[in-house]
């Protein structure tokens, strides 16, 4: 059964309403007929992701969308029928080209899974136990039957259930009450999912995919660690970032800290915090796997661009809008989405080590606008994007390629300023070679409006560079 569309969010009761003349969304695409282009592609929190081309940066109409698309990934959805799919069922899901570029499912992924009856197997019979502060090691000393006792660093001893606050345990410990699970029951079912105290004053972020569902009168209901709960409301959300904001009644909160995205590196150890299958206060492991992900996510013509952190950590549905945190317990990012195995089919059961997060320094920004207004906004260059392209680099669209009237180029845009022409190839942004156009476009959508970038545009056989200070339109 699909969803009836999705109503937009309403104004924000916290903060005067967005300035009137606010920059208008971008135009839809102007050559419509044009096949959709290959595009990252995930099974994200509750659903397949895969994206069209987008206009002066911004998603492209729902005609590109993939159809019947259903959520699997970290919301979790229980109970009532729900609506992308039968609970518990799980469709195709896509695979990870050579390169690690994700390509688009060929269907959508299925709904949520059910949480009910739990069972869990043991692995191999019996698990071994080890000690808390030593190891035996095997190694002969010169003194038969003797082992060498090897202190374990960092471990503590004597019994004691305290832990260094650097360590993985302590910083759960710390990060742990300020983690939160949400539920919304509407109209196709229940969906749940994570997310953390922002403020102290009841602003709580998670993912809009999570509570799409309450964009009318639907109830959320917001669990702490210590089992209270209260109800939330929706402040803002906004579908191109996959973010949201929820205030509850309550005063006196310890939020987390929105940690500095631009200094994690790959190896970085990470920690995913959430709810994964309704299993509330869940705690996993990891690094940082990747950086500048292109992430492009969305089903029924609601697309999401992420410039994603990559992370092994284990993420499965119910962990969407959790935190990924460092060990001094910052929040780095906001899990989002995971990929899946080509041809896991009805077998799929969730974290292969392939997670995908919203990056803080994104979040940080994107928050608060959607507390002060209730909307988010998003950065343009003012240049189409052709889709079509298959050479090296991503191609401005020809002008022969557009219907009369309209134009591969904004007349006084950003690219139009810096000189950028239709048909010209843009190789690099700031340095960083693109070779797909979702690599271009959440790269963009990733910095702010004001921002300046340098784009390399080759032409004719040469490379030029062009310095572009980017525009603003209002985020879908």
């Amino acid at each position: 059964m699909s969803p009836g569309p999705v109503p937009p969010p309403p104004a924000s009761p916290y903060a005067p309403p967005a300035a009137a003349g606010a920059a208008p969304s971008s135009p839809s695409v102007p050559y419509s007929q044009r096949p959709a282009a290959p595009a990252a592609a995930f099974a994200s929190p509750d659903r397949s992701y895969g994206a069209p081309t987008s206009p002066y940066g911004a998603p492209a109409s729902p005609s590109g969308a993939p159809s019947g698309g259903s959520h699997q990934g970290q919301g979790a959805h229980t109970g009532l029928p729900q609506p992308y799919g039968t609970p518990g069922s799980w469709g195709p899901a896509p695979g990870i080209v050579p390169g690690g570029r994700p390509r688009p499912p060929r269907r959508g992924l299925g709904a949520g899974t059910i949480v009910g009856v739990l069972v869990l197997g043991l692995l191999g019979g019996a698990v071994g136990a080890i000690g808390t502060d030593v190891l035996l090691d095997a190694r002969a000393d010169g003194r038969s039957g003797r082992a060498e006792v090897v202190e374990v660093p960092g471990a503590p001893s004597g019994g004691t259930t305290d832990r260094a606050p650097g360590s993985v345990a302590g910083v759960a410990a710390a990060v742990l009450p300020s983690v939160v699970s949400l539920e919304v029951r509407g109209q196709q079912g229940v969906a749940t999912g994570s997310g953390f105290v922002y403020s102290v004053d009841g602003f709580v972020i998670t993912n809009n995919h999570v509570v799409a569902g309450a964009a009318g009168t639907s109830p959320i209901t917001v669990t702490f660690s210590d089992g209270t709960e209260s109800e939330g409301t929706v402040v803002g959300r906004t579908e191109g970032y996959d973010l949201a904001v929820v205030k509850v009644d309550r005063t006196g909160l310890v939020p987390l800290t929105l940690g500095d995205s631009e200094v994690v590196v790959v190896g970085d150890p990470v920690i995913a915090i959430g709810a994964p299958l309704g299993l509330e206060g869940t705690v996993t492991t990891g690094i940082v796997s990747a950086l500048n992900r292109p992430v492009t996510a969305g089903d029924q013509g609601a697309t999401s661009w992420i410039n994603a952190l990559q992370t092994d950590a284990a993420i499965n549905p119910g962990n969407s809008g959790g935190p990924l945190v460092n060990l001094a317990g910052e929040v780095v990012g906001v899990n989002s989405a995971i990929a899946q195995a080509p041809g896991s089919g009805q077998t799929a059961a969730g974290s292969i080590g392939l997670g995908f997060a919203i990056p803080a320094n994104q979040v940080r920004r994107t928050a608060q606008q959607l507390i002060e207004t209730g909307r988010a906004t998003r950065p343009i260059i003012g240049a189409l994007i052709d889709n079509r392209y298959e050479g090296e680099g991503v191609r401005v669209v020809r002008s022969e390629d557009v219907a009369a009237g309209e134009h591969p180029v904004s007349p006084g845009g950003p690219a139009d300023k810096a000189g950028i022409k239709p048909g010209d190839i843009i190789v690099a942004i700031d340095g960083r070679p693109v070779t797909q156009e979702d690599e271009l476009l959440v790269a963009i959508r990733a910095l702010a409006p004001g921002d300046e970038i340098v784009l390399t545009i080759r032409e004719d056989g040469a490379d030029r560079d062009v310095s572009v200070v980017l525009d603003e339109a209002a985020a879908d």
